[in-house]
């Protein structure tokens, strides 16, 4: 047996205790890079005509966003003044912005007001330029709106606005469409992207039945609810939202 001198004793310990330590530390390291990772904020956006509309299209998403560390924001076109009979226009703005604000709160989200009024939503040359200079200031990444051949015209504005200002500042963001009531209000939607939500269902639910004045809760699961399941279906989930993105806008990884 070759004889070892203490040298190259001393020299193999130090050996074995450093390539014991580099491979603890290999271990280690993909949960400590893991714990360490850093998610890249984005701003998202979600514009939509009334109160509620954000939150029944794409409250799941956007619950989704916030939890993966972005910014979001959901902008609404009006304050949903002709939505409560038997309400003056204040009274129910009043009463829908509370509203707005209780469900922004629930998914995390800033809540944003542009100015126009329901059911008399307005696509002229200074409402065009509203919406280009919301967008403009908040430099979001992406952006969500309505279909534009929704049944509702507060719906259809909202999107040629939205649009306008995807054009005006040369398709900076992602643009996608989403929908709301489909078979109703929406018509003839084909979703290029979904978005299992699933694990947070009840975070949106809470979120949309927070606009009481729209008795949502009561009507939820025969509309809204059952286009989440059916999206779900296509999507091989329990619960999903659907959206249609822009064949000539930025990709965008969604959650």
């Amino acid at each position: 047996m070759p004889k070892i001198t203490r040298r190259k004793a001393l020299s193999l310990s130090t050996a074995t205790i450093l390539g014991s330590a580099l491979a603890t530390t290999a271990h280690l390291a993909p949960e400590q890079n893991k714990a360490n990772e850093t998610v890249e904020q984005k701003k998202i956006i979600v514009v939509g005509a009334h109160p509620d509309d954000p939150e029944t299209g794409c409250g799941g998403t956007m619950a989704l966003f916030t939890r993966a560390g972005h910014s979001v924001v959901s902008a609404y076109l009006t304050r949903g003044e002709a939505g409560i009979s038997g309400k003056s226009h204040s009274e129910a703005a009043a009463i829908r912005t509370e509203e707005a604000k209780t469900a922004c709160a629930l998914l995390k989200v800033r809540p944003a007001f542009l100015g126009q009024i329901d059911g008399n939503c307005e696509v002229t040359k200074a409402r065009y330029q509203d919406v280009i200079e919301f967008l403009k200031n908040e430099q979001p990444a992406l952006v969500f709106t309505h279909w534009p051949i929704d049944t509702h015209r507060d719906h259809q504005v909202c999107s040629i606005l939205v649009y306008d200002a995807w054009l005006r500042l040369r398709r900076k963001f992602s643009l996608f469409y989403f929908e709301v009531m489909s078979g109703q209000q929406t018509q003839n939607f084909w979703p290029t992207d979904y978005v299992n939500i699933g694990a947070v269902v009840e975070q949106k639910h809470q979120a949309c039945f927070a606009h009481q004045s729209q008795s949502i809760e009561k009507w939820y699961d025969q509309d809204h609810g059952k286009m989440e399941r059916f999206r779900g279906l296509e999507y091989g989930c329990e619960y999903a939202e659907a959206f249609i993105r822009h064949v000539q806008s930025p990709e965008f990884s969604l959650p």
